[in-house]
């Protein structure tokens, strides 16, 4: 979601402060999805793709010191702007760390829809040609092509009910690369999960890396069983897809974003003095082990380390 309604002064202000800132059978046909599109990707890199956070405006301030102080990082100009195509006003402030980047949201008004839904925001090249590309895909357009004075934003929706935040700036940006790229975390139901896949490849030109059709229960809150999951890596960062019947205890389905640290014990000594909870205790997977925690204001991620590459 970018800036609308705002002053040129503080679009400069706020650009000069943001620029500162910091196999299967499934994976083939899935790969040859994405090889043959007819498109060129309009990605531009992960460090440039944020989590959507929304935040009671009383719990603000909270949020983002306990996000700082867990994994360390910068913050942009905060600020108070109209950031819908239709009348709002919302307190907004971008928080980039080492291991992935926040737009915080706290609306002082009431959230136009569908605001507040979709899960990250992308920066691409072009706006007409991300938006004619996913189209083509199969994606739907939730929230049509709209200006601001920074540039251009739009939301889609993949196959499979997932919402995402297309934007353009007029000044292109320019973010510190990050220590360790976040995985995007969405829950797809076992009918969508292959044309979700499909869609999402062709549009980022992205690669299934895994498609395990037995990954571990416990990575969604059900130990005594299995499930399928499916990893995917392009220039928009990584996407992890899990696919369940639905039936998932909390908070699992309420994380959207699993961000990898170096030291995941140091990490949650952090986490708490800063004021997060941790839901789910830390576990161990094939490849990582993982806690899940609720930051101050109710943001709720997975934070994993990884024990073998």
């Amino acid at each position: 979601m970018r800036f609308n309604k705002i002053t040129v002064g503080t679009c400069l202000t706020l650009i000069l402060a943001l620029g500162l800132a910091v196999g299967s059978l499934h994976v083939s046909a899935f790969a040859q999805s994405a090889q043959t599109a007819e498109t060129v990707s309009v990605a531009v890199g992960p460090q440039y793709d944020t989590t959507h956070v929304y935040v009671a405006p009383e719990d603000f301030d909270g949020f983002v010191a306990s996000l700082i102080a867990t994994f360390g990082g910068k913050t942009s100009q905060e600020g108070v702007f109209t950031v819908t195509p239709t009348p709002s006003s919302t307190r907004i402030q971008l928080v980039l760390t080492p291991v992935g980047t926040l737009s915080v949201f706290g609306f002082k008004t009431p959230i136009p829809y569908p605001f507040g839904l979709e899960r990250t925001g992308y920066l691409v090249t072009n706006m007409d040609e991300a938006i004619r590309d996913a189209k083509a895909t199969g994606a739907d357009v939730l929230v049509s092509l709209f200006t601001d004075p920074l540039g251009q934003d739009a939301i889609i929706q993949w196959p499979g009910g997932v919402n995402t935040q297309l934007y353009w700036h007029t000044t292109s940006p320019s973010y510190t690369p990050l220590l360790a790229v976040p995985e995007n975390r969405v829950y797809v139901s076992p009918d969508k999960i292959d044309v979700f896949v499909r869609s999402f490849l062709a549009f980022s030109h992205g690669t299934v890396v895994s498609d395990d059709a037995r990954a571990p229960g416990v990575e969604i809150g059900r130990p005594a069983e299995t499930y399928r999951r499916v990893k995917i890596e392009s220039r928009f960062g990584k996407l992890t897809a899990l696919v369940t019947d639905g039936h998932l205890p909390y908070p699992y389905g309420r994380e959207m974003t699993g961000y990898e640290v170096a030291n995941l014990a140091e990490t949650i000594t952090k986490a708490k003095a800063a004021g997060a909870d941790v839901l789910v205790p830390p576990y161990k997977t094939d490849q990582r082990v993982a806690v899940v925690v609720r930051f101050p204001g109710g943001y709720i991620a997975e934070i994993h380390s990884i024990t073998k590459k």
